[in-house]
């Protein structure tokens, strides 16, 4: 081993010794014993120096601090709540590599029932400039994240959303051509099925109380123009009643005591949500058959849900989010819609109130909560 070589070893050994700094500064270049070769000499300080500076470039370049994401999460209902879904993408998130405390930090702000609240929560997510928001709870969530940035990249998370075209939050689903995209859904094409499956779990229904919050335009919709042709068909009397805030659920739930319906049709909203707790425990005590827009009232409760298969959803909004930190443009990003839907039945709650389930119509259930 020549002096060269033996200089370099241990620079990388000791990179803080006084022959290392020397060399890197070229102040001391070894004396190769040639007389013949003052080109050698000069050629070996040369590829002493550029190895010096590259061992010294690949440490520094170790020594830098990894970028570190920030996701806002913008959610219309409280922590609790919103638990179940928030965990879901965390989880997807981690699977493409996103690990929160890493390499991403989540900041969580809740509109806790109160859609009043989401403008200031939303403007708040802008100030932390982060670097994408994820909007769940649909319309007026998506809204108040729209109308506090048109750069930051938005994320629909789907569900209480039909048509983000119509409501002006994209241009096309195929060329979202602004700053949303995401996954929205097919809520009110499902209404119709929601009441056939509730008429073939219990064949004796034939008075549905429907809850909705005519706040929630979608859902007012539904009541007024979807969900009327589907009772007809199957000669259901429906028994709307609107809530329109906290306050109102006492009052709706002592009105609908005295009508005494057969089942019981919750709309998703955000308010509904919200209140998710206080509705399947009026649905248990009155023992009615309820069938719920959310999957998490039934994992509450709740008797029945059908719809999109959120674990798809949640796993396709974390796409969204991991091509978006990449640099993915959400204006070239095609909005999608639910592919997979699943039927899932509680049977702990069925048994409690007192109801068998057909056999066939188990049978369908993509999960049975037992």
């Amino acid at each position: 081993m020549n002096d060269i070589s033996r200089i370099l070893l241990s620079c990388f050994d000791n990179r803080k010794s006084k022959t290392c700094t020397q060399l890197s500064r070229g102040s001391f270049l070894p004396t190769i014993e040639n007389p013949k070769s003052k080109i050698q000499n000069a050629m070996a300080g040369i590829v002493a120096l550029a190895i010096t500076f590259a061992m010294y470039g690949v440490a520094a370049s170790a020594q830098q601090p990894k970028k570190v994401s920030r996701i806002g999460y913008l959610a219309a209902t409280d922590s609790g709540t919103e638990s179940t879904r928030a965990e879901a993408i965390r989880l997807a998130l981690r699977d493409l590599g996103y690990i929160e405390g890493q390499n991403i930090a989540i900041e969580y702000r809740y509109g806790e029932g109160n859609r009043d609240r989401l403008p200031a929560l939303a403007a708040e997510l802008v100030r932390l400039k982060v670097d994408v928001i994820v909007a769940t709870g649909g319309f007026t969530v998506i809204q108040s994240a729209k109308n506090a940035t048109s750069t930051i990249p938005i994320v629909m998370a789907g569900q209480g959303l039909l048509d983000p075209v119509k409501a002006g939050f994209v241009e096309s689903l195929a060329r979202p051509g602004g700053n949303v995209t995401g996954i929205t859904n097919l809520d009110g094409e499902l209404g119709g099925k929601r009441l056939e499956v509730l008429k073939e779990a219990v064949p004796k229904v034939v008075r549905v109380a429907v809850f909705y919050d005519p706040a929630f335009r979608p859902r007012e919709i539904d009541v007024k123009e979807v969900l009327p042709v589907a009772a007809r068909a199957l000669r259901l009397t429906l028994q709307p009643w609107e809530v329109r805030d906290a306050d109102g659920f006492e009052r709706v739930f002592d009105a609908v005591s005295k009508q005494r319906p057969d089942g019981l049709y919750v709309i998703a909203s955000p308010l509904t949500a919200a209140n998710q707790k206080r509705i399947v425990g009026f649905a248990l005590n009155s023992r009615l058959p309820s069938m719920y827009g959310n999957r998490e009232a039934v994992d509450a409760g709740g008797l029945i849900y059908y719809g999109a298969d959120l674990t798809d959803s949640y796993r396709r909004v974390a796409v969204y989010v991991d091509k978006i930190l990449k640099g993915a443009k959400p204006a070239d990003l095609p909005v999608e819609q639910p592919t997979k839907f699943e039927l899932v039945i509680n049977l702990k709650t069925a048994k409690q109130i007192g109801l068998t389930i057909p056999q066939r119509v188990l049978g369908r259930a993509d999960k049975v909560i037992k």
